[in-house]
């Protein structure tokens, strides 16, 4: 078992705080699906370097389809205000 120092942030940012809480809390949740870290992962030999390279690619792919829906709604939102706006003229 690895022992763990309490990390102190030197970052005056509250915005890297946040990032950085909720990298801990999407490792928390990794475990309690997977049973195991990262680092275990590595380690252990359960993945490799192809198998990670994979996962990237998956990640990425379904970034841009979050980033897709995010523009559509944007625009459906847009073109709401637009529409109100004319029926408030």
């Amino acid at each position: 078992m690895i022992k763990f120092t309490k990390m102190k942030l030197k970052s005056k940012d509250k915005v890297v705080h946040d990032i950085v809480q909720e990298l801990d809390n999407r490792s928390a949740v990794g475990y309690a699906k997977y049973g195991q870290t990262l680092y275990d992962e590595q380690t252990s030999g359960v993945k490799d370097l192809k198998k990670y390279l994979q996962d990237v690619k998956e990640e990425l792919m379904d970034a841009i389809l979050y980033i897709q829906a995010s523009q559509n709604c944007l625009r459906d939102e847009i073109e709401e205000c637009y529409i109100n706006d004319k029926k408030e003229s």
